[in-house]
Parts: C-alpha cells; sequence; structure tokens
C-alpha cells in the first residue's frame, strides 16, 4: 500500500533534523586541503540531496505543469483549479504555439486568460480537467528555512533556503538620459545620452528641470528617486526651464543596452549582468520573498513550497547568481482574485 504524501512529509523532516544532528563538528586546526571532497551528487543540487525531498515532490508534481512554446519549454505554472486555470510568469511566454505537459506526461493545448503586468503573472487556461490544485501555506515564512521547487518529476528541481522576508523589489533602473551639471546648485541638464528619452523630447544642454510628474525638484537626487519606482518603457512629465521660458515635455524612460553595459557606463547594472542568466523581467515586483536556490529562467513560474508541501509563494525570476524572487502566497492569491474578477462570469470560476 502506498504511504501517504503527509506522513513521507513527516519523515522527511525528521530525517532532515536527525542529518544535521549527525554533522560532526568542524576543526579549525584541520588541513583543509588534506580533507576529503564533497561529492558533486551531495552537492545541495545534487541527486542525492534533490532524492531527499523526493516526497514533496510527489505531494506537489500534479498540482504543476511545464509549459512550451513551439515546442521550447518556457516556464513552470502551479494550477490552482482543478478545471485547468494555471498561473505562471508572464514575460515568459513568447508568441507561438502555448502547450503544456502534465505529471501524467501528456501534452495538452493552452491559452493566456489575463495577465497583471504590474507582477508579471499570467492567468493561463490549460485544457485538461480533474488537475489538482496547489495548496497555499497559511503561516509567515521564515529565515532560514527550506524553500523547494518542484515540478512534473518526482524528483524536485531545486531546493535552497529563505534569505530575506517579503519586500517590495524596485524595477531595474531606468533612465531619461541626462547628465547634470555638478557644478550648478540646480539639476541642469550638462549633457544628452544619444539615442535616450530627454534627447528624442527635444531636451538640450542648459535645460533646468524643475518637476517631475507635477513634484518639485531642486537638486538631482530628488529626480532620480522621483523616477526610481518606473519601468523602462513607461513615461513621465518633466516641467524644464530653458532660458527665461517654461515648458512641459513627456520623456520616455529607457534602460541601458548591452553595449553601454560592456562600456561601463552603468557601473551597477554591469555588475549584476555577470551574475549569469537572469530571467526577461528580473525586478520590480510589489511583495517578493527572496531565496538562494539557482534557477534557470524557466524554472520560473511555479510554486515555491515547504517541507509540507504547501506553496509558500510563486518563482516570479532568477534575478542574479544566488538571487531568486517569489512572489508572496498572499500576493498571489490577490493577484488571482483579481484576475478572474475581470474574466467573463462563464467557465472560469475556481473549482476544487
Amino acid at each position: 500500500m502506498r504511504k501517504q504524501p503527509r506522513t513521507c512529509l513527516a519523515r522527511l523532516k525528521l530525517a532532515l533534523m536527525a542529518a544535521a544532528l549527525m554533522v560532526p563538528p568542524v576543526s579549525f586546526a584541520q588541513d583543509w586541503e588534506s580533507s576529503p571532497s564533497l561529492p558533486r551528487d551531495q552537492f545541495r543540487s545534487g541527486e542525492t540531496v534533490l532524492r531527499a525531498f523526493a516526497p514533496v515532490a510527489e505531494a506537489t508534481r500534479h498540482s504543476i505543469v511545464k509549459f512550451n512554446v513551439d515546442g521550447e519549454t518556457v516556464a513552470l505554472g502551479a494550477v490552482v483549479a482543478s478545471n485547468g486555470l494555471v498561473l505562471t510568469k508572464a514575460s515568459e511566454l513568447k508568441e507561438g504555439r502555448l502547450t503544456c505537459w502534465l505529471a501524467t506526461e501528456e501534452e495538452v493545448s493552452a491559452e493566456v486568460l489575463g495577465v497583471d503586468e504590474e507582477e508579471d503573472v499570467a492567468l493561463v487556461r490549460v485544457h485538461a480537467s480533474g488537475l489538482k490544485p496547489i495548496q497555499w501555506a497559511s503561516g509567515n515564512v521564515s529565515i532560514g528555512q527550506w524553500a523547494i521547487t518542484p515540478g512534473i518529476a518526482e524528483t524536485p528541481h531545486a531546493v535552497g533556503i529563505i534569505s530575506a522576508l517579503p519586500r517590495k523589489i524596485r524595477p531595474r533602473r531606468a533612465f531619461i538620459g541626462v547628465r547634470f551639471d555638478f557644478g550648478s546648485s540646480v539639476p541642469k541638464i550638462e549633457t544628452l545620452l544619444t539615442g535616450f528619452g530627454a534627447e528624442k523630447a527635444g531636451l538640450k544642454p542648459g535645460d533646468v528641470i524643475l518637476a517631475v510628474n507635477g513634484d518639485s525638484v531642486t537638486n538631482r537626487e530628488q529626480i532620480v528617486d522621483g523616477i526610481s519606482d518606473f519601468r523602462a518603457g513607461e513615461t513621465v512629465s518633466l516641467r524644464v526651464q530653458r532660458g527665461t521660458k517654461e515648458f512641459q515635455v513627456t520623456v520616455k524612460l529607457m534602460a541601458p543596452d548591452s553595449r553601454l553595459l560592456r562600456r561601463g557606463r552603468f557601473p551597477d547594472e554591469s555588475e549584476a549582468a555577470l551574475g549569469g542568466e537572469t530571467s526577461r523581467r528580473a525586478l520590480g515586483f510589489d511583495q517578493a520573498i527572496e531565496h538562494d536556490t539557482v534557477l534557470k529562467p524557466w524554472l520560473c513560474g511555479g510554486p515555491l513550497v515547504n517541507l509540507d508541501g504547501k506553496a509558500i509563494g510563486l518563482n516570479i525570476a532568477r534575478a542574479s547568481r544566488v538571487t531568486t524572487y517569489a512572489l508572496s502566497a498572499r500576493l498571489v492569491q490577490q493577484i488571482l482574485h483579481e484576475l478572474l474578477h475581470k474574466q467573463p462570469s462563464t467557465g472560469t470560476g475556481l473549482k476544487g
């Protein structure tokens, strides 16, 4: 008779605690080079470690799908209703034929029903019935607790540790495209960056910025702070003084391209780009949990679960080499409610 997932999960917890107690104390006098190296399969991403979390994968794999676009895997998804409603990461769903794989090894068609642009979450209809909705955790997460990323396989894709509690993640820096005259007591433009929004909007060296979106500014720092929550592609309204005249102008914000990063024009952005492959949209979330699991971008979109197999969040972005963000369970459920509210009244209700 097959063991119930809850029993397996309880035994997994006991095994992990016992393993922790059995770890011998480290001798600081020990010769590091003479100590045996840990086999790769026992690394945190190794097969031996992932097999230890198999009970969690077994408890959740039928609540997860894997999305493909034209045959290429692009994201995971969390089942939220037995009639085929799934949440996933919106920006990874590229144009093309969208299908998804179930834990039963069946591939079915799928269609996007709605998108929350602010949090990069898509509501998708998977053309399958009798699916098992993910269970959401009700308590708060704790720094240091296990964070598991399961898929549709019998072992999870990766495991990690919660490293920061839910907080606002600002979007990637976007710029109007000016350099200010640091010798001036007011925010006067010294030069314009070629191809950026300020140049396209007709601003000129010597112009002084008086206000951002109606808020008066008197220095460069206030302007930087005023646009810090805006993403590339969005616009800001500037009140500008040129000589004795004042006028309004709308400027589109832009992010630096790879050529500017390589030239070191934006060093903080350049350092982030060296951290490995990141998600298309990696920043700019209202309430995200940070964990240190190393995930490929296509592994985002699915649930992040605890040792009980309950979702503590939705993996939304790999942001750097050792930083992955997950939207909190509370925020995800709020997004789901809002997306459902925008749908036609028939055929998209939660079931199960």
